[in-house]
C-alpha cells in the first residue's frame, strides 16, 4: 500500500496530467531520502520537479525516466554551476515584429491544432478570408474552454463530474423549446436589428429582459460570449447569465501547442517543436524558464519606456523629452528601447493643407535633431514608433502601415536604431512577448457596449476592460462595421497565447494591472505641463509610472 510520500509525489505530477511508474516513483523517492527532505516539505521540492519535467519538449503523459533524470541532473547544475555563463547579450535576443511581418496561423478544426496559411496575403482579403477570420477567434476561443476545468471531463474515475459543463450549439436547440441551454457565440444584431448570438451552425435571437445583470467584462458586438437561458416556443433565447471565456495563461496555452505541434509538418514546425507565430523563432519553455532566471541576474537594470500621444506640434512636448534625456544622462540610466505611439499631431491633417503636412514632417526633423544632441542614448537606445489614429499611415483598417517614410526621412538618417512599425506591433525579448497598440480602446468598447454591470466607474472599469480583450485573445472585439480590420492580417491583433505584457496606449487615463499573469498598462498621454510615461522592466515583467512636472522642475 502507498504510503504518505508515494501519495503526495503522484497527486502532484497528476496535476499536470502525468502518470507515474514503478522505476520513476522509486527514483522520486530516492532524490528525497539523499536529499534528507522533511514530509513537509515533499509536495514543494516535488512540485519543482514535475513543474520543470512538464516544460520539457518531449515530456509525455507517462514520465519516462530518462527525462526525470535529465530535469533532475538540470536543477543540480543550476544549484552548483561550474564554467562561468557568457553574459547574455540583450541586442541578439531582440527583435521588432511588424504585424505584415508576422506569419498567418489559423485553426484546424480538422487536425485540431494550428496550420501555417500557404496562400499570399492580401491587403484587400476577400469574401471568404473575412469569414475565416470570425471562424478563427471561435474555434480558438472553444479550443480553450473546452480544456477548461468546468467543460472537460477527466480521465480520472474519482473525479466528480456533477458539475461539467456542456456547450451546445444553435442547431441543437431546434425543437427543444422548453430546455436550458449554454451557447457559445459572436454577439452581433441581425438584420431586424435583434440582439442574437451566432456560432458556426448558425443563430438564435436573445432576450436580454430576463436576466438580472451581466458577469464580469465589457460586452460588445463583436465579442464572444457564453450565453446560458431557456429556448422558447418563439425561438428566442431567454437569457439568464452571460459571461466572457475563459482565459487560458501563457503556460498553459504553449504547453498545450507543445502537446499539438508533433501533428504538424516537419517544416511547419521550429527545432524546439513549438509553433513559431511571430516568425523570428521560437524557444522552449524550458529555455525560456532558464533565460528568465538569468535576465533577473544579469538584466536586472535593464529598462523600456513607453510614451503615448506625443504631440510634437505642441511647444512643450520638446522640452518634456529634453527634460526625460538630461535624467537619463544624469542617472546614468539608459533604456534599452524607448517605444513612442502616436499620434504625434494635436489634430488630424489627413485633410489638411500642403502647410499642414509640411509641419508635421518638420516636427519629426526637429525630434531627430533632439535626439541626436545626446550621443549615449542615440548610441545605445532603439527608438520604436508606432502611429497613432491621427497619423498619415495610408490606410485607417487595422493593421495600420507605419508612417509614410517621406516623413521619416531625417530621423532614418540621424538615429541608427530608429524602427518605424505597424500598428499593433510586438516586441520579442528571450521568451518574452510585448505587444503595443495605439488605439483609443476604451472610448471605442464603451460606445459599443452591449451589456456591462451597472454603476461601473474607475478601477473596475479598467479592470473590465483589460479582462475583455485579455478573454477575448483580441485587440479589438469588435464587428467590422465598427471597427474596420484588414482580413487576411486579422491574426496580427490575436492574444493567443497570451502575450507577457500588452500595452494599450490609449487617451483614457493611466493605469496599470496583472491579469492571468499577462501585464497590462495605458502608459497615459505625454502632452501639456505633465508628461506621464512607463518604464517596464523585463527582469520583474512589470511597469511602473513616471511622470516629469515641467512647471516645478524648471
Amino acid at each position: 500500500m502507498a504510503d504518505d510520500r508515494q501519495l503526495t509525489i503522484i497527486k502532484v505530477f497528476r496535476k499536470y496530467s502525468h502518470s507515474l511508474g514503478p522505476d520513476a516513483l522509486q527514483f522520486l523517492e530516492e532524490i528525497l531520502e539523499s536529499h534528507d527532505i522533511a514530509d513537509n516539505d515533499v509536495e514543494f521540492s516535488i512540485e519543482t520537479i514535475a513543474r520543470e519535467y512538464n516544460k520539457q519538449d518531449d515530456a509525455a503523459m507517462k514520465v519516462s525516466l530518462d527525462i526525470l533524470r535529465r530535469v533532475y541532473d538540470a536543477l543540480q547544475d543550476q544549484g552548483n554551476p561550474g564554467e562561468a555563463e557568457e553574459l547574455l547579450d540583450p541586442d541578439s535576443h531582440l527583435y521588432f515584429v511588424d504585424a505584415f511581418e508576422m506569419p498567418s496561423w489559423h485553426w484546424s478544426q480538422e487536425r485540431g491544432t494550428f496550420e501555417k496559411s500557404s496562400s499570399p496575403l492580401t491587403v484587400a482579403g476577400s469574401a471568404d478570408s473575412r469569414i475565416a477570420a470570425v471562424r478563427n477567434r471561435l474555434h480558438i476561443i472553444k479550443q480553450s474552454i473546452l480544456r477548461n476545468e468546468h467543460f472537460s471531463p477527466s480521465t480520472l474515475p474519482s473525479r466528480d463530474r456533477e458539475h461539467l459543463v456542456t456547450l451546445k450549439s444553435t442547431k441543437q436547440l431546434l425543437g427543444r423549446a422548453g430546455e436550458r441551454f449554454l451557447l457559445l457565440g459572436m454577439l452581433a444584431h441581425n438584420k431586424e436589428g435583434k440582439l442574437c448570438v451566432e456560432d458556426s451552425d448558425g443563430s438564435v435571437e436573445l432576450d436580454l429582459s430576463t436576466m438580472d445583470e451581466p458577469g464580469e467584462g465589457l460586452y460588445t458586438e463583436g465579442c464572444f460570449a457564453l450565453v446560458e437561458g431557456e429556448y422558447n416556443e418563439d425561438g428566442i433565447l431567454e437569457v439568464v447569465a452571460m459571461g466572457q471565456p475563459p482565459c487560458e495563461d501563457r503556460e498553459t496555452a504553449r504547453y498545450v501547442l507543445l502537446i499539438l505541434s508533433p501533428r504538424l509538418p516537419k517544416e511547419n514546425r521550429s527545432i524546439y517543436g513549438h509553433i513559431d507565430f511571430l516568425g523570428q523563432g521560437s524557444t522552449s519553455l524550458l529555455e525560456d524558464s532558464q533565460f528568465a532566471r538569468r535576465i533577473r541576474e544579469e538584466l536586472s537594470d535593464l529598462y523600456f519606456f513607453f510614451l503615448s500621444d506625443v504631440w510634437l506640434d505642441h511647444p512643450q512636448t520638446l522640452v518634456g523629452l529634453q527634460k526625460m534625456f538630461d535624467n537619463c544622462i544624469e542617472n546614468s540610466f539608459i533604456p534599452k528601447i524607448i517605444v513612442m505611439c502616436g499620434n504625434f499631431t494635436s489634430k488630424s491633417i489627413m485633410q489638411g493643407g500642403g502647410r499642414d503636412i509640411q509641419r508635421y514632417q518638420e516636427n519629426f526633423d526637429s525630434l531627430a535633431d533632439l535626439i541626436a544632441s545626446y550621443p549615449q542614448i542615440t548610441r545605445e537606445t532603439h527608438f520604436v514608433f508606432v502611429p497613432g489614429p491621427l497619423d498619415i499611415t495610408g490606410s485607417s483598417a487595422l493593421p495600420r502601415r507605419p508612417i509614410l517614410s517621406t516623413f521619416t526621412s531625417h530621423l532614418r538618417s540621424k538615429i541608427p536604431k530608429v524602427h518605424f512599425t505597424s500598428n499593433p506591433c510586438r516586441l520579442k525579448f528571450f521568451g518574452q512577448e510585448v505587444v503595443i497598440f495605439r488605439e483609443d480602446t476604451m472610448a471605442r468598447m464603451l460606445r459599443n457596449t452591449i451589456g456591462i454591470k451597472p454603476n461601473v466607474t474607475g478601477e473596475d472599469l479598467r479592470r473590465y476592460l483589460v479582462q475583455s480583450i485579455l478573454d477575448q485573445s483580441h485587440l479589438t472585439p469588435l464587428t467590422t462595421h465598427i471597427q474596420p480590420v484588414l482580413p487576411d492580417f486579422d491574426h496580427t491583433l490575436r492574444l493567443y497565447p497570451l502575450p507577457t505584457a500588452v500595452i494599450l496606449a490609449d487617451k483614457y487615463e493611466k493605469y496599470k494591472l496583472t491579469y492571468s499573469g499577462c501585464h497590462v498598462f495605458n502608459p497615459g498621454g505625454f502632452v501639456g505641463n505633465s508628461f506621464s510615461f512607463s518604464t517596464y522592466c523585463p527582469a520583474e515583467r512589470s511597469s511602473e509610472e513616471g511622470v516629469l512636472d515641467i512647471e516645478q522642475e524648471d
